[in-house]
């Protein structure tokens, strides 16, 4: 069997670990390839992604890493790209009215402003601005994504997902990443709180809608498994999802978001299983410099 990651985190995002021990733990665990990914640097201050001025050390890092490991693993250097659309500047939020319309700022930023990658993982962490006028990221505490969601939707859900699925179909329109990132991972806070049902006819057609979209492209889109080893969730994507993103030949990888050098294949017995289950019979990967199909084993 193949066994390969893309989405991996370091000491130079919100991860624990050096690259090298990266390295070290994806040959222990028997990969054939594996890729950097460190969240990239966004325009703004958060607690995970990578410092712009640590940008250059990570590429030399990477770079040097990948010489001195040739021929015992095929290393790829990479970012989780934060889609953040180019929008005019955002008016004061209006408190408790959810009438913000511009979800960041005028700097718009995606895969097309690294073009020096392997590749990159394209992810929409962040839709429209807090209560505080801050991005409002539906990646971090569900205790804070709450108290938005209620101040400024009234607890809407539907709208938060409407804007959020809106952005992902705006990423792959406009700047096609080569892999989506976690597609629906904004259904963890439903942990907290029942905020959806799954198989509600909206958003079975939001999530329709994202995936023509994406098949439109080509865009591969990864099976997550960190909810699942991390928080006991379902992958990401959902199990029907997967089942309809095969319907509809959209070509996958099997990742495992890692942020220690111990999860870099956390959970991925669930993840090809629920591959074969869901009518896969091989995933896309990157080898030999370019991306490929093999067989699921």
């Amino acid at each position: 069997m193949i066994i390969t990651n893309y989405h991996s985190h370091s000491h130079y995002c919100d991860g624990k670990g050096s690259l090298e021990q990266q390295v070290q733990g994806a040959i222990a665990q028997g990969l054939r390839a594996f890729g950097f990914s460190s969240h990239c640097p966004v325009p703004f201050e958060n607690q995970w992604s990578m410092k712009a001025e640590r940008l250059d050390d990570y590429l030399r890092e990477t770079a040097a890493l990948k010489e001195k490991y040739k021929g015992q693993i095929e290393l790829y250097i990479g970012l989780e790209v934060d889609f953040l659309p180019e929008t005019p500047p955002p008016a004061p939020p209006q408190l408790g009215r959810g009438e913000i319309t511009a979800p960041f700022s005028s700097a718009g930023i995606g895969p097309k402003d690294f073009p020096m990658l392997d590749y990159c993982v394209g992810s929409v962490h962040y839709v429209e601005l807090n209560q505080f006028g801050q991005p409002w990221e539906i990646d971090g505490s569900s205790v804070e994504f709450l108290a938005c969601l209620d101040t400024l939707y009234d607890g809407n859900i539907q709208v938060a997902l409407e804007k959020y699925y809106g952005i992902i179909r705006q990423m792959v329109e406009t700047d096609a990443p080569p892999v989506v990132g976690h597609l629906d991972k904004i259904k963890m806070h439903n942990e907290a709180r029942p905020l959806f049902d799954e198989s509600e006819e909206w958003y079975v057609a939001l999530v329709e809608e994202t995936l023509q979209a994406i098949k439109k492209v080509g865009c591969i889109v990864e099976i997550n498994t960190r909810g699942n080893y991390k928080r006991g969730l379902e992958l990401y994507p959902s199990p029907w999802i997967i089942a309809r993103m095969n319907q509809l030949q959209i070509p996958i990888c099997i990742n495992s978001d890692s942020h220690r050098p111990e999860e870099i294949t956390a959970s991925f017995p669930l993840a090809f299983e629920a591959a074969r289950a869901a009518g896969y019979t091989h995933q896309r990967v990157l080898l030999e410099g370019k991306w490929q199909d093999v067989e699921l084993n």
